[in-house]
């Protein structure tokens, strides 16, 4: 497959055919960074450098009359920017929102009027002393004002709070929480049908999670979040099982089927579960691992082959594997023979799952992943059995550093992806700022919004 460099193409492409609008104030676009390749039918448009913050991660979309707002959370930053992306060649920061110190920051889902953010402290999986400083849980906003979110209401797990938590709407919002008396994160459904009065509604864990009950014969990593739900459905990645429950009782949730990856898969064997419409099929994936997150860490590819794959639930009860997706291959320009060696994290890591969203795409048949160093990947699904490869973007080295890992190389780590109602599909990286793509090739659903 042909490949093009940024060098040249991007200004051509971008004054041939996209007319820049810039905003009221006259504000200049950032500039598309240099030396980013792709296949031809995937090219950047525009970008920001996100006021120089690096890290960004979650990333959730709102429109609002004629205006469109991104809310992207941080990894290196505690806190939240508000970007317009009204004009997807000139995206605008309007509004860094300071977080709480001591959790993580780097997650964010809304609906309507609401939005989530979750908070997790992470020192509090190594340390039982109560003195450790944490700030945990998940936080409730009115989104009402767009660019003010008002913060209604704060609840806590009294653990290690929450990852990467669900609104799709209505009464209740689903967490990846590490509660206590728990061996990893649990699914919790919180009830904010009183925003301001958060409670719980639910609760489910694997045998074996809770303390006192006899251990499983697996490492259990948990519940990564968010549950996909579709009516009394809930679509889970539950490390290191893919996970279908029945929720019409939300007290008391019940295991419909699993399928567990752990043999032979590595990583967070499944990090996202996300159900094909109109086909007995669910896209599941792990999140690659390794990349030397610490000074001592693994590098990557140091363990098993990580899953990308298509989940059969004909039968729900009886889960099985249909297809594995065909491994990223590095471009043939580069000075490494495949994704292993170029230093950072190689493997799966997001997919474009915030579908609840009005404004987000609906799923037919792409299915956008990010892959760390290996950028975005587009695969078509329309044969489940025989998912293909059809477009990917990786952005440039980057030239700062701007947070701590990954410790080897200083290369791109691609994260999420949110893929619009307009067509326009948002990357995020771990040490840039946020490309805006677009996808010409097989496949492309209409845009259904301006």
């Amino acid at each position: 497959m042909k490949l093009t460099s940024g060098k040249v193409l991007a200004r051509i492409l971008l004054a041939a055919a996209i007319p820049l609008v810039f905003s009221a104030a006259g504000a200049r676009a950032d500039e598309i960074p240099k030396g980013w390749e792709s296949t031809p039918n995937l090219k950047p448009i525009g970008y920001t450098d996100m006021d120089g913050r690096g890290g960004n991660v979650k990333m959730a979309i709102k429109h609002v009359g004629d205006r469109w707002y991104m809310y992207v959370s941080h990894m290196w930053q505690h806190g939240w920017t508000i970007l317009d992306v009204t004009d997807a060649t000139s995206p605008k920061v309007v509004k860094f929102i300071p977080g709480p110190p001591n959790g993580d920051t780097n997650q964010v889902d809304l609906h309507d009027n609401i939005m989530i953010t979750a908070l997790q402290n992470r020192a509090a999986y190594m340390s039982h002393d109560p003195s450790v400083p944490r700030d945990e849980g998940v936080i409730i906003w009115d989104i009402t004002d767009p660019v003010n979110p008002k913060q209604l209401s704060r609840w806590e797990t009294h653990g290690t709070g929450t990852h990467r938590d669900g609104y799709p709407g209505g009464k209740y919002v689903n967490l990846a929480a590490g509660m206590p008396g728990y061996n990893g994160q649990i699914l919790v459904f919180l009830d904010i049908s009183d925003p301001e009065n958060p409670k719980e509604a639910g609760r489910w864990w694997m045998p074996g999670q809770k303390e006192g009950e006899t251990p499983l014969p697996k490492n259990i990593y948990g519940f990564h979040g968010p549950a996909f739900i579709d009516g009394d459905r809930a679509y889970l990645g539950y490390s290191p099982w893919f996970v279908l429950l029945d929720i019409g009782n939300i007290a008391q949730p019940k295991l419909i089927g699993s399928l567990a990856f752990d043999p032979p898969f590595g990583g967070i064997q499944v990090h996202d579960a996300m159900p094909i419409p109109g086909k007995p099929f669910v896209f599941v994936h792990s999140e690659g691992t390794g990349g030397a997150d610490s000074p001592t860490g693994p590098r990557a590819c140091t363990g098993p082959m990580y899953l990308t794959a298509m989940v059969d639930i004909i039968d729900p009860t009886k889960p099985k594997l249909a297809s594995i997706f065909p491994t990223p291959v590095p471009p043939p320009d580069v000075p490494y023979k495949d994704f292993c060696e170029k230093g950072g994290r190689f493997g799966p890591h997001n997919t474009n799952i915030l579908q609840h969203s009005p404004d987000v795409e609906k799923q037919a048949n792409l299915i956008y992943l990010t892959y760390f160093n290996a950028g975005l990947r587009i695969y078509d699904v329309e044969d489940p059995r025989l998912p293909k490869e059809v477009a990917w973007f990786i952005p440039p080295t980057p030239t700062k550093r701007l947070g701590p890992y990954p410790y080897d190389k200083l290369v791109n780590q691609t994260e999420n992806v949110l893929v619009d109602t307009r067509g326009n599909i948002f990357v995020s990286d771990r040490q840039m700022g946020m490309f805006v793509l677009r996808y010409t090739g097989p496949g492309e659903p209409a845009p259904t919004a301006k």
